[in-house]
This record gives structure tokens, C-alpha cells and sequence, in this order.
């Protein structure tokens, strides 16, 4: 039966740690990246990267932290879903943990840099700020990062459009202003935001993968059936001559400093 979501409800009430436990093949190979200049920005400033150790919360199956490591920088990678750590493609900088966003297991002032791509709304806001003030070090980096669909662009907002009815519109689609606790809170200053355009290549089975990779879509029966119906005639309509659409993204940076 259909979920009835109300515009209210907290995301992080939502079954935030095992909701991806069944979407992590599709999480590996679908998810889109971000881009190089949201990686450039996050880290300008902050020294020598080989110096620095990072704290990558709700790192999924590490999309992120693998864009920060082939940088050079240490990763800590805090997941508390065991299927997505589990498929996670390993990387010599990158050690996986389990943890929470508001219980990381971190030491105090253990680390240059926190961030948070594509998780940050799935966080309960007040415990999670605290906990990121307490392990970072004096007046170090947070970083919240989001992909959100491009809403100028004709395939991306027919996908998105195709998603909010399939999901109930669900909460996470609007993500309910899940940045106005950051801006808020007394344990950061210095808050800038950036953003960047990020383009993902996808053909038809991307194109179902990304979205079978989203935690509150049917992966059975009728409505399933429905969404790939809708999905399959979304790609005819958009797709180039050599069989690819793309999926636009308006990639949105915060930085804070720790007070």
C-alpha cells in the first residue's frame, strides 16, 4: 500500500540507516559524480592535502570520498548501512567506518575537514552539528553538498516530475530546507554557499538505474511497472543519436567554518 508522507515529517524519522540496504548495486553504479570545481573549493585553502584527514558522513558507498582521496587526502568514511560499505570500491586513503552523523566514534578535534554530500537532509540537524563541532578541529571546514536537478532543464525536470508522483511526493523530493539548521546554529560561521553545473551520461539502463538507486521508489508491482513505462518513454522522447540522455544538476556547496 502507498505511503501517505506529510509535508512535517522529518526526514531522519524515515528509516535514514537501512532505506538504501537494497539499493546499493544501483547506488555504485548509477549515482552521479560531482564536479572537479565543488571538489576545488571544498579543499581551497586547507594546506597540503596528503596533510589533511577528512571525515566523509553518510559516505554511502563512497562516491565522495574517492573524488577527495584521488586528491591526496586521508578519508574517514562514516556509513552506517553495512550493504552500502560492503560495496564500496576500496581505496588505499579511504577507511570505512561505521557510525553515525550524530554519533561518528571519532576522537574530539580529530579532524581538517567534515563533509557531507547527498546526506545532510537524512541527519537529525541539532545532534549532528554538535558532533561535527566536537570532532573537527579549532576553526576547520564543514562541507554540505547536495546534487539538485535542474529544474531549466526539459529531461531532468520530466524525470523529477516522474519521481515526486511515483513517491507519494515524498518529503526527501523537496528536502524540506534541510540547509536552514546549518545556517542557524551557533557551532559555525563563516557560511558561504557555491554552485556548480554537473551533467550525468546515462542510457536507458542508467537512466532506470538512477533511479532505482532513490530510497523511496517501488521496486515492485504495478507502480513499479508504471515507472518504468514512464521512464522507457522519457528516453525515447530525449535520447541523442548515439542512444544517451542527461540528467542536469545544479550542485550546491556549503562551507562553514567551526567556531
Amino acid at each position: 500500500m502507498s505511503q501517505i508522507y506529510l509535508e512535517t515529517t522529518p526526514l531522519h524519522t524515515l528509516n535514514a540507516v537501512n532505506r538504501f540496504s537494497d539499493r546499493a548495486e544501483d547506488y555504485v553504479k548509477y549515482r552521479p559524480s560531482y564536479p572537479a570545481d565543488a571538489i576545488n573549493i571544498i579543499l581551497e585553502g586547507l594546506g597540503e592535502n596528503s596533510q589533511l584527514v577528512a571525515a566523509d558522513i553518510g559516505a554511502g558507498t563512497g562516491i565522495a570520498s574517492r573524488l577527495l582521496a584521488e586528491r591526496g587526502v586521508n578519508v574517514i568514511a562514516i556509513e552506517p548501512n553495512a550493504a552500502m560499505r560492503e560495496a564500496a570500491e576500496p581505496h588505499p586513503l579511504i577507511e570505512f567506518r561505521h557510525g553515525t552523523a550524530e554519533f561518528t566514534q571519532l576522537p574530539d578535534n580529530s579532524v581538517d575537514l567534515v563533509t557531507c554530500f547527498q546526506a545532510f537532509h537524512w541527519f537529525n540537524p541539532e545532534p549532528t552539528l554538535l558532533e561535527f563541532h566536537r570532532i573537527l578541529k579549532p576553526s576547520a571546514r564543514l562541507a554540505v553538498v547536495w546534487n539538485n536537478r535542474d529544474k531549466e532543464d526539459a529531461l531532468t525536470t520530466e524525470y523529477s516530475l516522474i519521481v515526486r508522483k511515483a513517491s507519494n511526493n515524498h518529503p526527501a523530493e523537496s528536502r524540506m530546507q534541510s540547509v536552514e539548521p546549518l545556517l542557524v546554529t551557533p557551532y559555525f560561521i563563516n557560511i558561504h554557499e557555491y554552485n556548480f553545473t554537473y551533467r550525468q551520461q546515462l542510457d536507458l539502463t542508467g537512466l532506470i538505474g538512477r533511479a532505482m538507486s532513490v530510497s523511496y521508489l517501488p521496486r515492485e508491482g504495478l507502480a513499479y511497472e508504471q515507472l518504468i513505462h514512464n521512464f522507457q518513454e522519457l528516453y525515447m522522447h530525449f535520447r541523442d543519436e548515439n542512444g544517451f540522455v542527461y540528467m542536469v544538476y545544479r550542485t550546491s556547496v556549503h562551507l562553514a567554518e567551526s567556531n
